[in-house]
């Protein structure tokens, strides 16, 4: 499948052979062409920043990749769900971006299980920096999405005298979320939220795979405006995910590849990294939980007071929107969510939709993540985690896997602790 993605008044856009045409950094009327990133643009206008050339780029990139999974499906793939991409982008230095295709093609099939081929054009947006641009002061920037593991980041970075920048996706349920923990957090942090707002023709995409390449892509963007970047300094770019869920190993045989999904998986994060490096944007990748579960991290976060407060007001559910803004109980997420609160030993004031799990049906102890779950737990109790989580950690990709390995152990154990408490069996 051919995607085309530019300005609008470039011509590939209008060009004839594109599957899908995609107009970036503008709205279109055409109802057969998707368009992505306007109010992007007119954020970081409107807020004065003065990023680095290249990481206008890599936005571009990211918007190009994230309305390509959006409005091509997988399920009209020749397996029904692996894709075959051709990606042809408008940059403003398409020779260099075409030295990383490899790279950038290899990082993506990782992040998707897609097969991706990268075509970069001439042309591309770069917009002129403002006159009397504005460059925050903040040390770091900090990705805050509104769930539980991204806030106790804030909350510790805030607690060890850090200034972090935040920057977030909007997405349904979690904007005023993320306004009020970016207000309340060390008296009121900076914070920029941002929405790519990708509208697709057609009926779209849903599973996302390929989602946290425009939050890493956003949060570039930030930090190379900062004042320290441009004094030449190196910015931390904390992305906070607690070590199971970036591992993420498949529960069962059966969820192999991007089934289980890999946003902050860190051999995508080190993949991520060596662009930043190879591009000179002067930005390091930090996630401070890689080998922390969920419900230490709650127990370890440095403001328990905020926590014990305001922990449940946090998002964690899969299936948020679907719900009516209210965790299901049920899918991986709210059980992984639900398990570090048992450990934590903090009651979980939290409202799931389906709380009671010990209910023998398909809506509570046999519905299919619970199921799963439950197997998993299952398979290390008999076979021992390297076993059952051995494909999905590879020396050959993260060098030392005793420390992942020792993590996924750990969060697995702390999901069958709180499922043996609800009363699953």
């Amino acid at each position: 499948m051919k995607v085309v993605c530019a300005p609008e008044d470039h011509k590939a856009v209008a060009s004839a052979g594109a599957d899908l045409a995609v107009v970036l950094f503008g709205r279109t009327d055409n109802i057969t062409q998707a368009s992505i990133g306007a109010a992007v643009r007119s954020m970081i206008q409107h807020r004065k920043l003065k990023p680095a050339a290249r990481a206008w780029d890599l936005l571009s990139i990211a918007l190009s990749v994230v309305a390509a999974d959006t409005g091509i499906r997988r399920d009209e793939s020749a397996d029904g769900w692996t894709r075959q991409l051709e990606l042809s982008v408008a940059l403003g230095d398409p020779a260099f971006w075409s030295s990383q295709e490899r790279l950038i093609s290899q990082m993506l099939q990782f992040l998707t299980t897609d097969i991706w081929q990268l075509n970069f054009l001439e042309n591309g947006y770069l917009p002129v920096p403002p006159k009397s641009p504005v460059f925050p002061e903040q040390d770091c920037v900090s990705l805050l999405s509104g769930g539980l593991d991204s806030l106790i980041g804030a909350l510790d970075l805030t607690a060890a005298g850090n200034k972090p920048y935040l920057v977030s996706q909007v997405s349904q349920g979690d904007k005023q979320t993320q306004l009020f923990f970016a207000s309340q957090l060390g008296k009121g942090l900076a914070h920029l939220q941002l929405n790519h707002n990708a509208d697709c023709p057609g009926a779209n995409e849903r599973s996302q795979r390929a989602r946290s390449i425009i939050f890493l892509a956003y949060a570039v963007l930030a930090a190379t405006g900062l004042k320290s970047y441009h004094a030449g300094e190196r910015i931390p770019l904390y992305i906070c995910e607690n070590g199971f869920i970036s591992i993420n190993p498949p529960l069962t045989r059966l969820r192999f590849g991007s089934l289980s999904t890999r946003t902050t998986h860190p051999v995508y994060l080190g993949y991520f990294q060596k662009l930043l490096d190879n591009a000179d944007l002067n930005v390091e990748i930090r996630n401070p939980y890689q080998y922390k579960t969920k419900g230490e991290m709650l127990e370890e976060c440095a403001d328990q007071g905020f926590l014990k407060k305001y922990a449940h007001t946090s998002t964690s559910c899969g299936r948020y929107a679907r719900n009516g803004y209210e965790h299901c109980g049920r899918c991986l997420p709210c059980l992984i969510r639900r398990a570090a609160f048992r450990k934590w030993g903090k009651a979980d004031r939290t409202t799931y939709v389906f709380a009671d799990l010990a209910k023998d049906d398909k809506d509570h102890a046999r519905y299919d993540d619970v199921r799963a779950a439950a197997m998993a737990v299952a398979a290390v109790n008999a076979e021992g985690v390297v076993r059952w989580a051995g494909p999905a950690l590879s020396a050959a990709q993260l060098g030392d896997i005793q420390p992942y390995r020792d993590v996924v152990e750990r969060g697995i154990k702390e999901v069958g602790r709180f499922l043996k408490f609800a009363g699953v069996k």
